[in-house]
């Protein structure tokens, strides 16, 4: 064993041992509350009425219903100056009244002027973090923060990964992860080094109780460049049709490396990457299925941003992202296929929440009735 490794043994060791206003006088008193309304009476689940006790149709069972704070950023980042919701804490008290009862953090910055001040990714912030997800009934289900660049891991990576994990520690969190790919690339070749990487991060990561995830985007599920003529630099230009994700999952240990989909960007892939040239020149057709890919490896996906869009075609992306429930993507179907209550955690996302000055509290509005369109899930209902 190198001294690298005996280094990271220690760490993965140490770690293991160690580790004013109401919500209705807030809409009340912003902009936007008339739109929002008439926009809970359209899309598919609107109508759908909530779960009764033990109602065995119910496809997000309550205490799985989360959220990811990167939708509700601008309240987060908001000065309380404004008498507005502002900060984590009125942030956690907001959607505790909605019902939530996850939250998956986008880092750990607020307001300078925000109680507890801007950086909360320090063990006496993290506390505090906890203290007021304790005190509204939330759990932390993770957080899109550090992922190393390097590895091996240089001392000052390995410094800040093992205080991301402390802090996620503290927080309560199973799992730990980033926003990103693991490599931008389409050569099979990087995906390889990528995959190194990961599974070492992942087993620091699971010596310390935790699941390193990585979140993906349309991108990750092109087809890998890992066949066909060589191009000027050595690298092949053409596919075998393998999924660079797919590739991924399996050069990746099922035991240290999870992932995040993102429905919305696994539907966006289903639209954009159709085709690929394949050994021969030939253009090949496979229409990607992404509640395929999650059946295949469910263990793998604990997981989800539940992102809903509209369809339209004229937009490079395919989908335009809407409120939860709103948009034609078949949740009805994707969770029903799959054991939500006992292997997965659907978060609420929505890149386009925040209203910005005009309808400053828009991103709760949406967070509200995303909320009850995913409470309104029921087997059997599109």
């Amino acid at each position: 064993m190198s001294a690298h490794e005996e280094e990271i043994d220690e760490v993965a060791g140490a770690l293991r041992r160690r580790l004013g206003l109401n919500r209705r006088q807030f809409l009340a008193a912003t902009t936007g509350v008339t739109a929002v309304a008439a926009m809970s009476a359209v899309g598919p689940l609107a109508s759908a009425a909530y779960a009764s006790p033990g109602d065995k149709n119910v496809l997000v069972p309550e205490a799985k219903r989360g959220i990811i704070l990167y939708t509700v950023r601008d309240v987060i980042s908001r000065d309380p100056a404004t008498n507005l919701p502002a900060g984590f804490r009125r942030v956690f008290e907001e959607l505790s009244r909605i019902g939530y009862k996850q939250v998956e953090f986008a880092g750990y910055r607020q307001h300078a002027n925000a109680e507890g001040g801007a950086d909360l990714e320090t063990v006496e912030g993290a506390r505090l973090l906890r203290r007021w997800l304790d005190d509204n009934g939330l759990k932390a289900q993770g957080n899109h923060g550090f992922i190393p660049g390097s590895w091996p891991l240089t001392e000052a990576d390995l410094d800040r990964f093992k205080r991301t994990l402390e802090i996620a520690d503290i927080l309560g969190m199973e799992h730990v992860g980033t926003g990103g790919d693991p490599t931008n690339s389409a050569y099979q070749a990087d995906w390889d080094v990528a995959a190194q990487k990961w599974n070492g991060l992942g087993s620091i990561a699971s010596a310390a109780g935790l699941k390193l995830y990585t979140h993906n985007h349309d991108a990750a599920y092109g087809f890998l460049l890992d066949e066909g003529p060589l191009d000027e630099l050595g690298r092949p230009t053409r596919s075998s049709g393998v999924r660079k994700l797919e590739y991924f999952l399996k050069i990746t240990s099922r035991r240290h490396v999870y992932l995040e989909m993102d429905i919305f960007w696994a539907h966006v892939a289903r639209f954009k990457h159709r085709t690929y040239t394949a050994r021969n020149g030939s253009t090949e057709t496979d229409i990607f299925d992404p509640l395929r890919l999650v059946r295949q490896n469910e263990k793998r996906f604990p997981l989800f941003h539940a992102k809903d869009g509209k369809a339209n075609e004229a937009t490079a992306n395919g989908y335009d992202m809407v409120p939860f429930g709103t948009g034609d993507i078949d949740y009805s179907t994707f969770f029903a296929k799959l054991d939500i209550e006992k292997r997965h955690n659907p978060m609420y996302e929505q890149d386009n929440a925040p209203g910005g000055t005009a309808e400053p509290g828009r991103s709760l509005q949406y967070a509200d009735l995303s909320y009850k369109n995913m409470a309104a899930l029921r087997r059997g209902r599109h």
